[in-house]
């Protein structure tokens, strides 16, 4: 299989199945030495080339995965990742507290509770209040980190020991993009 690099992608290099992509908005690096295949690129082309030989059904269904990887890592550096996520009450108004680093969060308030929840965002996340009225949004560069960090703040809002039917609050993903739009 391979991939055509995208338009703004500067530089992806590839050392010993460890792959660098570099982009407008920075570096991205990830290593597949778990994954037995061969991973090369052509600079001229501007193409990565992955190739196994002799695998299962199994193994090579971890092809594709890989390419989707490379690929994500092109988009994150070029476009980036966004991720909105909006509060959701009945009755009690979360609280949410965002550090001047912009990487930790803490949640108030939740179900009239008084612990304070604080979840920690992944290297590469950043979060930041939204001019709508109860959200907040996610960015980073690696849709993994992001993806994570979203759930954790999720998570964390969870109910428990209630009637999940009847107690719908919490903070949930409400839509996923990309920093720079596409015209």
């Amino acid at each position: 299989m391979s991939i055509n690099w995208l338009e703004d992608v500067e530089d992806v290099s590839i050392r010993s199945r460890t792959v660098t992509v570099t982009g407008p908005r920075g570096t991205l690096t990830r290593s597949f030495k778990t994954v037995s295949a061969d991973i090369y690129g052509d600079k001229k082309a501007k193409k990565v080339s992955i190739d196994m030989w002799f695998g299962s059904s199994k193994q090579t269904a971890v092809l594709r995965t890989v390419c989707t990887h490379i690929k994500n890592m092109m988009i994150g550096v070029t476009k980036g990742f966004q991720y909105k996520m909006k509060f959701v009450y009945a009755h009690f108004p979360v609280n949410v507290n965002i550090s001047d680093a912009k990487d930790v969060i803490e949640i108030r308030n939740f179900l009239g509770e008084k612990v304070i929840r604080r979840v920690p965002m992944l290297e590469g996340v950043t979060i930041d209040r939204s001019e709508v009225k109860d959200e907040i949004i996610l960015e980073s560069n690696n849709v993994e980190n992001l993806g994570t960090s979203a759930s954790q703040i999720q998570q964390i809002t969870k109910v428990r020991n209630k009637d999940i039917r009847k107690f719908l609050d919490g903070i949930y993903v409400s839509e996923k993009g990309l920093v720079v739009k596409d015209e």
